[in-house]
Order: structure tokens, then C-alpha cells, then sequence
């Protein structure tokens, strides 16, 4: 008897296990459907004001994106990581230096890496434009950024012209500047 007593108390044993895992599962499951419909919606569209931010550079220069208002922003959001990153660099710096003086800036925002991985990047591939770390991903989250590179161009107004979430060309790079150029 007490063989089958103890095969009954493995089998309560068991069953409040699982039930206890059923449970458990429940509310994680519960937690992410409320968090995703309850998640800010806010997603910055083409035609949408810019939301304003500040950075500080690699310089220790703080930058505020209200600040370049009047003039065209190359907003990129970048990884040091991130292959197609590496390709437009070069290209980015190349025609920040040829429009820099017609009032279009590049803004790069490197999200939260660590000031010597993105010292050495720049140091690696020459850059000369602002580079910004979101630390707290402040900046990644209130403008919805997801793949990177991300690119946003916007103009003198201060609104978002585009939205481009993929690896930009030389000549695409070129065009996009010369886009939101102040006229």
C-alpha cells in the first residue's frame, strides 16, 4: 500500500508542477500582449516633426537637434557592428565635407556601444562628423528605430523628408544630402 501511496503523492506532485508552469507561462504570455498593445504607438512618419533630442559628442559637445533648425540634418543611426554601416561611412564623410558649408549636417547616432568602440571606428574610418552615443537608447526608441542603419532626412523646417531603413549608396548619399538642403 504504501508503494501506491507514494506513487499518488509523486502524481500530485507532478501534476502541481505543471500547473505551476502552466501558470507561470500564463501570465508571461498575458504580460507580453499587454505590453505590446499598450506600447507607444508614436512611430515618426514622413512629414512629422523631428522629436527634438541631446547628445553629447565624442568631443564632449552637446548637440540638440532643435539647434541645427534653418539647415538640412543627416540623422543616421548606426552600429559599430553593423556591415552596411561600414560601407556608407566613408561615403557620408566624403560628401559631409562638400555640403557641410551649404548648411546640411550629418548627425550619426551610434546607439549605446561604448565611447572606445566608437573612438576607434571614427579613428579607423577618418570621420569627421558629429557622432552621438543614445547610451540609454532614449533617442533609438522615441524615433521607432529598428534595422540599422536607419536614416533619416530632415529638412531646414525641422520635419522628417524620408525615411531610409537600408544601406544608401554612394550616389544615393549625394542625393539625399543635396535633398534637404536649405534653399
Amino acid at each position: 500500500m504504501s508503494s501506491q501511496q507514494d506513487r499518488e503523492k509523486k502524481k500530485k506532485r507532478q501534476q502541481i508542477i505543471r500547473t505551476a508552469i502552466l501558470g507561470v507561462l500564463a501570465i508571461a504570455i498575458i504580460y507580453t500582449i499587454v505590453v505590446n498593445v499598450t506600447a507607444n504607438e508614436d512611430i515618426v512618419e514622413v512629414g512629422d516633426e523631428a522629436p527634438d533630442f541631446m547628445l553629447v559628442d565624442l568631443e564632449g559637445n552637446t548637440h540638440q537637434l532643435s539647434d541645427y533648425r534653418g539647415e538640412g540634418v543627416f540623422l543616421n543611426f548606426w552600429g559599430t557592428w553593423c556591415g552596411p554601416c561600414k560601407k556608407e561611412m566613408p561615403h557620408m564623410e566624403k560628401y559631409y565635407n562638400e555640403f557641410k558649408d551649404e548648411g546640411v549636417n550629418i548627425l550619426a547616432v551610434n546607439i549605446a556601444e561604448s565611447d572606445l568602440k566608437v573612438q576607434s571606428f571614427a579613428n579607423t574610418y577618418g570621420l569627421s562628423f558629429p557622432i552621438v552615443i543614445d547610451k540609454t537608447k532614449s533617442v533609438r526608441d522615441a524615433y521607432n528605430i529598428r534595422p540599422l542603419p536607419t536614416t533619416l532626412l530632415i529638412g531646414p523646417d525641422g520635419k522628417v523628408k524620408k525615411i531610409i531603413q537600408q544601406e544608401m549608396s554612394e550616389e544615393e548619399i549625394k542625393t539625399y544630402m543635396e535633398s534637404i538642403m536649405p534653399s
